[in-house]
């Protein structure tokens, strides 16, 4: 036995890979949890949650917050709260432990079936490499340590994808349209459904908030007052603990025409990307699905008036398009651009703080553009190279991409039911 453990006869490439690899995920995953996530931040999202349920249990006022203070407030709209009440029912120590760890499963979970969208199990050599990044990463590090609600929208956004590329537009429309009621933060992914005429998954992703607020509005206190004291604020730029472009420009001061200028040229950019995307990529539909979604959320973050870091968890679908032949992301641009928001390392500098706090606060703003235009660019270049040799009627993917790697040891996802002779793009 010790032997076998110490050299294993199936040594293949793979085989070390994982031999190397599960015990650093592991590891880092017990450390986040136990040294970072369970003691806690001073930046702690849940105590604003957990107090507005206990109000809204117990019919009193919920949105009282002074919102001029940098604390974190409470923003969720009243159908939001009505779906969140059962935290409510555990003392708030309690509470913050098995939300915690929720939100460890809820984002281990997402993960595997990520992996299954793509074809990979869990004995696959990329699955120890994607819970290592998963456990390392900002993201999760700080959804875990400031209680926040991230790992179970990241879990609903993977698990809305792959009910909307397995055509089970109920199902998915009923996903997205409950963290929308929580928080519009996948939004945008509305429009993945709607280019692939999903119109169902439209519909009901839009009627669950309205629904929700209407079943909570007479068991709310204050119901209205949302709408007129929070909703305005979380529309508003602030100039702290915001990594969108706006949020930048407000924090160093710079001229609002230089902001919007600039916001303005990045838009185009998306535009373009997704134009290209639907144009050439639509029926290779696990890829379409999941980079469309990645510049639709990298878009948001960076465009619209609130950027936190820790969103980019919502990035991981896209992350993992690498492994795929028509990739946008085998570059290394691409992944300086990754690594300014996905580390949670710090680059606040000793010798120079003033550089390094410059660096340190623009790092997530810088990777999101930077990660925009990459795409932007690998996609016009592969246009215009297809336009010149005049095989745009083939697509423009180059005819020396790499295969697929590692590859698949399962069907991804769609991949039965093309067998059976469907088209890909087909509605149902």
């Amino acid at each position: 036995m010790i032997r076998q453990l110490l050299a294993p006869r199936d040594a293949t490439p793979a085989r070390v890979v994982q031999l190397v690899m599960w015990p650093l995920a592991l590891v880092t995953a017990l450390d986040m949890i136990f040294y970072k996530a369970i003691p806690g931040h001073h930046t702690n999202d849940f105590k604003p949650v957990y107090t507005a349920i206990r109000a809204f249990l117990s019919h009193e006022p919920v949105y009282t917050a002074n919102l001029s203070s940098v604390d974190p407030h409470y923003l969720y709209p009243p159908g939001g709260t009505l779906l969140l009440t059962p935290i409510g029912l555990l003392d708030e120590t309690n509470g913050r432990t098995v939300f915690l760890f929720l939100n460890v499963l809820a984002a281990v979970l997402a993960v595997h079936l990520l992996l299954r969208m793509f074809g990979y199990s869990w004995r696959s050599p990329l699955a120890p490499v994607a819970y290592f990044a998963l456990f390392l990463s900002e993201a999760l590090v700080n959804t875990l340590t400031f209680g926040n609600v991230n790992g179970l929208f990241f879990l609903a956004e993977v698990v809305f994808l792959a009910l909307l590329l397995a055509r089970r537009d109920v199902a998915a429309g009923v996903v997205l349209g409950l963290t929308i009621a929580i928080k519009p933060i996948l939004v945008p992914l509305l429009l993945l459904p709607a280019v692939r005429k999903q119109w169902s998954t439209v519909a009901i992703a839009v009627a669950m908030p309205v629904c929700t607020t209407a079943i909570a509005w007479p068991l709310a206190a204050d119901p209205g007052r949302y709408f007129v004291h929070n909703l305005p604020y979380s529309l508003q730029v602030r100039d702290y603990f915001n990594s969108s472009i706006s949020g930048m420009g407000a924090y160093y001061g710079i001229p609002p025409v230089a902001t919007l200028t600039a916001r303005g040229l990045l838009a185009v950019t998306v535009a373009i990307s997704l134009w290209l995307l639907y144009r050439y990529y639509r029926h290779q539909e696990l890829f379409f699905v999941t980079t469309a979604t990645g510049v639709l959320l990298t878009a948001e973050f960076a465009l619209s008036s609130l950027g936190q870091q820790y969103y980019s968890m919502f990035l991981f679908p896209f992350l993992l398009t690498v492994v795929v032949r028509s990739s946008v992301l085998r570059n290394w641009p691409a992944w300086l651009a990754i690594f300014g928001f996905f580390s949670y390392e710090t680059w606040l500098l000793f010798r120079w703080p003033a550089f390094g706090r410059d660096l340190e606060y623009s790092r997530t703003t810088f990777g999101w553009t930077l990660l925009l235009v990459v795409v932007c660019c690998v996609l016009s270049d592969r246009y215009l190279a297809a336009r010149r040799a005049g095989r745009l009627a083939d697509g423009i993917d180059p005819h020396h991409l790499a295969p697929d790697f590692p590859t698949p040891d399962l069907d991804p996802i769609g991949t039965a039911q093309n067998k059976k002779g469907h088209r890909a793009d087909a509605p149902e």
